[in-house]
């Protein structure tokens, strides 16, 4: 196993992290964490130098957001091994409504993990909404709290929104590390490649979300982004072109990977032992630019992002609901898609909002019928 060490922490983390979001389970119960099999996975991951092991309240909940299973089980899985391992878990941002919230949810958090600190703890799902609720709720108070009390060891916080929130939230607090959506096709999404940077910059720490896009970077590979595959001279799988694109980059300290099955575990750590800085050639990113040029083009809507149609009278984010309508046909990974969709899109800023007033078309330089394209969007992810 590699390591880096992660930003200003200088703690030596392993170049791979164990997600514990999408662990096996049984009958198809979110809850219901299948432990044994877990269980094996965990254990083979600390055997090959895994160090990292990433949670969250809400993991392995029901439909009705019950459970939050994912804790319980880790704090099992890892108690006899908790002084050779860094424990993560995240604040419930959603969930907040006081300070008083903050300390009840991290306190539960450590009952469940049966723990008596979290080495990196982060504010969960930071956008617009969440860091209002969170900053006008003393949560800067609550963050030095727990770290001198003995609670938290570093602060950090994950991010679903656009570049000039991130840059705002990285500079309103002394923040240890971050952790951000990126892969090679997200290089211009949400915090992108210019957030990754900024955070380097600032010396915080840097953590990778989603390096395969739910798996839909590696589950279903089109024929023709194969063949350009193939064209390596040494050859690789669709998930180490995808890992090793990260790991290439000097400004990335570690990437999170939910893994749900045991090879995938084992697939995983046995590429994270060629994830060195800068070791993809000049061919390799060729390769790699190729593809994402074959995945842009299947784009349904030619929507630029320039957000000349915002904002909207009746608050439609409509560049967020293309960018999920195009996420939805590029990787034919619909099932993700629609999770991302029903999470990241505040339902007031939703395409079935749209009243047709016609503004955001007069100012779209585009000339996209954004009318009716949000209408496809809504017939997209109806559920």
């Amino acid at each position: 196993m590699l390591y880096r060490e992660l930003g200003k922490t200088k703690e030596k983390i392993s170049i791979l992290g164990f997600g514990c979001m999408r662990l096996p389970i049984l009958d198809g119960n979110a809850e219901q964490i299948n432990e044994n099999k877990a269980s094996e996975m965990i254990k083979y991951a600390l055997s090959k130098g895994v160090n990292y092991f990433d949670t969250a309240f809400p993991y392995h909940s029901n439909s009705r957001g019950k459970g939050g299973a994912s804790e319980v089980f880790l704090g099992n899985a890892i108690k006899q091994y908790r002084n050779k391992v860094y424990l993560a878990t995240k604040l419930p941002s959603w969930l907040i409504k006081t300070r008083s919230d903050m300390d009840r949810y991290l306190d539960l958090q450590l009952e469940r993990l049966q723990t008596d600190y979290i080495d990196f703890y982060l504010l969960h799902c930071l956008n617009i909404e969440n860091w209002n609720i969170l900053s006008n709720s003393d949560v800067f108070n609550f963050l030095e709290s727990a770290k001198q009390d003995g609670r938290i060891k570093y602060a950090g916080f994950s991010f679903h929104d656009e570049f000039p929130l991130f840059k705002n939230i990285v500079d309103s607090y002394d923040w240890s590390f971050c952790q951000i959506q990126y892969n090679y096709m997200d290089e211009n999404y949400q915090a992108g490649t210019q957030g990754l940077n900024y955070a380097k910059e600032k010396g915080l720490g840097t953590i990778i979300m989603e390096p395969l896009r739910g798996g839909g970077l590696a589950n279903v590979v089109p024929s023709d982004i194969q063949e350009n595959f193939d064209k390596a001279e040494i050859k690789k799988s669709p998930v180490e072109w995808a890992l090793r694109f990260l790991w290439n980059k000097p400004e990335v300290d570690l990437v999170l990977s939910g893994m749900s099955e045991l090879n995938h575990v084992i697939e995983n750590i046995d590429i994270a032992k060629r994830g060195c800085q800068n070791s993809l050639t000049g061919s390799d990113l060729a390769i790699l630019d190729e593809v994402k040029s074959i995945y842009a083009s299947r784009s349904k809507v030619n929507c630029t992002g320039c957000n000349y149609c915002m904002p909207c009278p009746v608050g439609v984010n409509i560049p967020a609901n293309f960018a999920h309508f195009n996420n939805f046909y590029i990787y034919k990974y619909g099932a993700y898609a629609k999770m991302q969709y029903a999470n990241f899109i505040g339902d007031m800023q939703k395409a079935k909002q749209c009243v047709q007033c016609g503004k955001c078309e007069n100012e779209c330089p585009q000339n996209i019928p954004i009318i009716e394209m949000l209408k496809e969007v809504t017939k997209t992810f109806t559920i």
